[in-house]
């Protein structure tokens, strides 16, 4: 059971990046009440659940429909999750992240009222991003028609999904916490850790096409 749920729980947490995530929706929420920073939280973690729900389950059905193989997908992710890895070594992905929060902010600031981030950029790209959905989708594959392998996967996720409420909602303490330098080596070391794995999934799907 372990061999299943520690690589699909550590592939998503590098990919979701659970402590990324809280300093950027800590600058969404700025100046805004509790409550609404409560919502939010709850809203954007419930619109991040679905996303991958519903990638797990209707994903190999699109994949069918478009007539790509497990194998092309393998790769196609793995390539995919790498270049997302060589971003976070390089600091290009938390920049990115930064600027879309603060043009989402600049764009809300003469709105009277708060401005709903749960959907974009929070649940969407922030925790059901792209890397996510392939993730999701090759973990998914894997395992064919064996429910209590998919299961844990799925279990995983939740974990993850439910470590990202908790980071989001701890998000101003956080951001007191955990200084410039620790997070950028957090990162650096998590990039290193998908970049390994990326090249596994590469690896795996280029011999299934030639085997």
């Amino acid at each position: 059971m372990l061999d299943i749920f520690i690589p699909a729980f550590v592939t998503l947490f590098v990919v979701i990046d659970p402590p990324g995530i809280a300093p950027i929706f800590a600058s969404l929420t700025h100046g805004t009440s509790a409550a609404h920073k409560r919502l939010m939280a709850f809203k954007s973690v419930g619109v991040g659940a679905f996303i991958v729900l519903l990638f797990a389950f209707a994903g190999k059905w699109l994949l069918g429909a478009l007539g790509i193989g497990l194998d092309a997908f393998r790769v196609a992710g793995g390539v995919m999750l790498f270049i997302i890895a060589l971003e976070m070594v390089f600091e290009k992905r938390t920049e990115r992240r930064e600027n879309r929060a603060e043009q989402v902010v600049e764009d809300a600031e003469d709105d009277i009222e708060h401005e709903d981030i749960s959907v974009f950029p929070m649940g969407i790209p922030m925790i059901a991003g792209p890397g996510t959905i392939a993730t999701v989708m090759l973990y998914m594959s894997r395992y064919g028609d064996d429910w209590a392998s998919k299961g844990l996967v799925l279990a995983a996720a939740a974990v993850i999904l439910l470590l990202c409420l908790v980071m989001l909602l701890l998000s101003d303490r956080i951001m007191k916490l955990m200084g410039k330098t620790f997070s950028a080596m957090l990162t650096r070391l998590l990039g290193v850790i998908l970049a390994a794995m990326a090249g596994q999934l590469i690896i795996d799907g280029v011999k299934g096409a030639f085997a």
